[in-house]
């Protein structure tokens, strides 16, 4: 077994605590490893004064990883699945998925307000800041009430904007929050029957070069059986509709025995109408479940609302 590897990461705390986390679990499963990190900023981390959706979408944060992947400098990329594109480029792969974290969506208010409770308690004309398109879209249909802006930058960034007043409150991966110890911020932890998550959301995504075999073997111990049929069910519904990170689309699925029960939906570019699907499929053929999915919701028009966010 090689004796170094070094994990590609961006060099925001929460990339970095994720990338930490792997080092970690790899160096206790293998005492004579050295596991190094590889920092480095993006695209994504250094436009913020730029849409995510104009500079390439999340996957703006994936790249110059990659672009490590490929030259060498690094052997392995740890992402946080909801910002990996659908599609790879030829030569790199998925090689396992974490356990995965909390999936849900948090609501943090301003440090000097009363923390709401649910979603029924946000006030009248709150101002909430998020730059995702699917939890607009989702809190416009249940709250339309509700003045939504755009905001941009780390977890600390966006929580100092907060508690600047840019906002009311925010909403957040409730994951990122739990793994930086910011839990103590989280007013309440919304419901998949309000709000569903990002495909892949709460779950650690490691990449490596296809040819890779020898990195793929020591990464095999890393690979939660719960996490795993889930990521390939929920992806395979966005790969199917052809929808990246930064779309309308949303994606939870849930084991239960045997079986996989995932519900998704779809929203306009305008976040004003939501289509709506679910079903329930074998643990063992994930991306079938997922596929199934997305032609019930293709037959609702699906497509068509995608393409009216870029995408056909």
């Amino acid at each position: 077994m090689q004796k170094t590897l070094t994990i590609a990461t961006r060099k925001s705390p929460l990339a970095l605590w994720q990338a930490y986390h792997v080092r970690d679990a790899l160096e206790q499963i293998y005492p004579g490893l050295n596991v190094q990190l590889l920092e480095m900023s993006t695209e994504g981390d250094e436009r913020l004064d730029v849409s995510l959706t104009k500079i390439g979408g999340k996957g703006v944060f994936v790249k110059a990883l990659e672009h490590a992947l490929f030259d060498g400098r690094a052997d392995l990329a740890v992402h946080s699945l909801k910002d990996v594109p659908m599609a790879l480029p030829d030569g790199l792969e998925l090689a396992c998925y974490l356990a995965r974290e909390t999936p849900s969506d948090a609501m943090v208010c301003r440090s000097d307000l009363v923390p709401w409770s649910s979603m029924a308690s946000v006030p009248q004309g709150a101002r909430i800041g998020t730059s995702s398109l699917r939890r607009v879209a989702q809190l416009m249909a249940i709250r339309p009430d509700l003045h939504i802006t755009p905001v941009r930058g780390n977890l600390g960034t966006r929580l100092a904007k907060l508690d600047a007043n840019a906002f009311d409150a925010l909403m957040l991966a409730t994951a990122g929050l739990k793994r930086l110890d910011l839990a103590h911020r989280i007013a309440f932890e919304t419901r998949p029957e309000d709000v569903l998550p990002a495909c892949g959301q709460g779950i650690l995504g490691i990449e490596i070069r296809s040819e890779d075999a020898a990195v793929r073997q020591i990464l095999a111990p890393l690979a939660d059986q719960e996490a795993t049929p889930v990521a390939r069910c929920e992806r395979a519904l966005n790969r199917f509709l052809n929808g990246g990170c930064q779309v309308p689309i949303a994606a939870y699925a849930i084991r239960e025995g045997s079986q996989l029960w995932l519900r998704a939906l779809v929203g306009s570019a305008d976040c004003s109408q939501v289509i709506r699907a679910e079903a329930r499929g074998l643990v063992a053929a994930p991306e079938d479940l997922g596929v199934l999915v997305g032609q019930d919701l293709e037959r609702q028009g699906a497509r068509e609302l995608l393409a009216g966010v870029g995408h056909s």
